[in-house]
């Protein structure tokens, strides 16, 4: 089997994706029009635009970017290309982890070898993965430094699903989760939390391992909340929902990047941890949002037990000097502002506790979209 190589990569550049919903512009119902969409887009879309699990979702990707700076001006430009190209298909992005009353039965499978035998594998648990969410990739030199910000990151990466939680509704019920995402995603298999890895060759040989007995393909089979990408030389960030807004994107990119950049350069040493601890803070982060509880152990943060909301502030003037660095404060401040105003998943059970329907709902989020 052929030896995998980590393809070393400029350290902390980044790449974004961002799965948006399609929603039809009257009923704001789940509607399957990517294929056309992508379609007027060629040649525009300059391998900017993807397809994914089902018809009702488009992913949009930057470039490698320098800084978020540019990955502003990347996504800002491909997003209003597909806007305009929606509204010619009569429908609209939604910015959302999961569809408030979409029928998952109703949705239609994208084309395509890999998603044909995966949905084979996976058949009603398949049926019912209606999710979208932010991928945050940073550049790192080689793979034992992904390796070891892997290991240490999965214990802090509940907070960046706490700032980002959108997904309290689902099939028409609130499911009393701010990312009941987190829970559809986990009845993958090889979903979500993985443990400590500990070393470049280790991960080369449990990967080997899963394919020669094919479990697995390929990486890109393992749907972990953070995993290394090698062919792109990067640590890919996956456990955050869909932010509600266009500035909480920048802002928990420049918060990942940041926090790569403190684990790498030697913040704290990976080691073996309790599984339980981090499904525990993953729970309490995803049942909760900002209020659940947080429990630190490798000691980034000075108080071992305290709010997802205390943490993420914390957590914020740790990662300082890096965000001096790479001067993104200004788009750190809508993190900041998230801890006061709240999440997607927040504002969501607000205008539902007003009395506003799945529809108003909708269409309030998505007018605020673009709101700084």
């Amino acid at each position: 089997m052929e030896k995998l190589v980590f393809n070393t990569s400029s350290s902390y550049t980044l790449g974004v994706e961002l799965e948006f919903q399609l929603v039809d512009c009257h009923t704001l119902n789940l509607v399957p029009r990517v294929q056309p969409i992508i379609d007027a887009l060629l040649p525009d879309s300059n391998n900017r635009i993807a397809l994914e699990f089902l018809q009702s979702i488009i992913e949009i990707q930057t470039g490698i970017c320098q800084d978020v700076g540019e990955v502003a001006r990347d996504l800002s430009r491909s997003i209003q290309l597909v806007e305009d190209a929606a509204v010619e298909q009569e429908c609209i992005l939604y910015a959302a982890s999961l569809h408030p009353f979409a029928e998952p039965l109703e949705q239609h499978l994208t084309s395509g070898e890999r998603y044909a035998r995966i949905m084979a594998e996976l058949q009603y648990v398949g049926r019912l993965f209606i999710s979208q969410g932010l991928h945050v990739h940073v550049g790192v030199p080689d793979g034992d430094t992904a390796i070891k910000i892997c290991d240490i990151i999965q214990l802090y990466l509940p907070v960046l699903l706490a700032l980002s939680t959108s997904s309290p509704y689902f099939c028409g019920h609130d499911t009393g989760f701010y990312s009941y995402r987190t829970k559809l995603f986990e009845a993958l298999p090889l979903a979500g939390i993985f443990g400590y890895i500990g070393s470049w060759q280790r991960f080369q040989d449990e990967v080997a391992f899963f394919q020669e007995r094919k479990i697995i393909r390929k990486i890109k089979d393992l749907w972990w909340d953070v995993r290394p990408s090698p062919g792109y030389g990067t640590v890919e960030i996956r456990i955050c929902n869909m932010p509600a807004r266009f500035s909480e994107t920048l802002g928990l990119t420049a918060l990942i990047q940041a926090l790569v950049a403190t684990i790498a350069e030697g913040a704290c040493h990976s080691s073996p941890m309790s599984l339980q601890l981090l499904r525990s803070n993953k729970w309490q982060a995803a049942r909760h949002g900002l209020d659940g509880r947080f429990n630190d152990t490798f000691g980034l943060l000075s108080r071992q037990t305290q709010t997802m909301r205390s943490a993420a502030a914390e957590l914020l003037d740790v990662l300082k000097p890096f965000i001096t660095h790479f001067q993104t404060e200004k788009y750190i401040a809508p993190v900041h502002e998230l801890l006061h105003r709240g999440t997607g998943a927040d504002f969501q059970r607000l205008l539902i506790g007003q009395g506003h329907s799945y529809t108003e709902m909708i269409s309030r989020l998505r007018n605020d979209y673009w709101l700084w």
